[in-house]
């Protein structure tokens, strides 16, 4: 395992354990993260609030618990959808070639084409309620979220894995297994796919950190995770108009999103220098 690899994993599973700490940080600090207290508006840090509290009295470190359960989730499943889809389409245009290549191919440019922000602002904003993503069902945001999002991110992985899926099947030791007779499914599942796993999983790793600042982003415009679920994007949203008399509610969500995103993108580094 390389320097980079090492790092990554080591800040998403510091993030991870963090996620994992929210319960027992709970008991011992004896606060509900969604209860509010007008009371202890923008209280300092404290050995009651470690990080302080935000504009509705709740716990800043609490909250930030919370949310690595949520962004990192949104993120990690995003690109997991999102390898799918795009390994899946990638290798039936490699395999299938001609018009079925040139078609999924166009579809991955036309929508690589397209202006991503506005077009997730407008899917994000969209009542999804008809087709079973309403936010009021539970974990209805996340979902929803996911969805957009992986409807944008499977291209740049569609067109890896059909470059690897490309070469891999005109290499001679391939051409040779099918000139022996081996059945198309023998060459995808012996040769093929195992040339797909290191671009796909690097393009996966830099998925992840994609969908974490997507996802962060809508959430600041209030398009994203919704209260009560706790976010890093929300908190950023909640701490904008309090940025000078409060910094703090904006530099611990702020600090959690880059060590999420340089994370991944170290992921990323580690697993294409392997």
């Amino acid at each position: 395992m390389n320097a980079r690899l090492g790092a990554g994993l080591g800040l998403l599973g510091g993030l991870a354990l963090l996620a994992l700490a929210a319960p027992v940080a709970e008991h011992l600090l004896g606060h509900d993260p969604y209860q509010p207290d007008l009371f202890a508006r923008y209280a300092p840090a404290s050995g009651t609030h470690p990080l302080g509290t935000d504009e509705l009295g709740r716990d800043v470190l609490l909250r930030l618990l919370r949310g690595a359960r949520v962004s990192p989730a949104v993120g990690l499943a995003t690109a997991l959808v999102a390898a799918a889809l795009g390994a899946l389409v990638g290798l039936l245009a490699a395999w299938r070639g001609g018009a079925v290549d040139a078609a999924l191919m166009r579809l991955a440019d036309g929508l690589l084409a397209l202006p991503a922000l506005p077009l997730l602002v407008v899917l994000a904003g969209a009542d999804l309620s008809g087709i079973g993503l309403a936010p009021d069902l539970a974990g209805g945001d996340i979902i929803r979220i996911v969805a957009v999002l992986a409807l944008f991110g499977w291209m740049g992985v569609a067109r890896l894995a059909r470059a690897a899926a490309l070469g891999t099947l005109a290499l001679p030791y391939v051409r040779a297994a099918r000139a022996l007779g081996a059945s198309e499914a023998r060459v995808l599942v012996r040769h093929v796919l195992p040339a797909l796993a290191s671009p796909v999983a690097v393009a996966t790793a830099l998925t992840v950190a994609g969908a974490i600042l997507a996802e962060s982003t809508l959430s600041f415009l209030g398009l994203g995770i919704r209260p009560p679920l706790s976010s890093w994007g929300n908190m950023l949203a909640n701490a904008q108009e309090m940025v000078l008399e409060a910094p703090w509610q904006a530099v611990w969500p702020g600090a959690c999103i880059v060590a999420a995103v340089a994370g991944a993108g170290l992921v990323a580094d580690g697993l294409r220098g392997r």
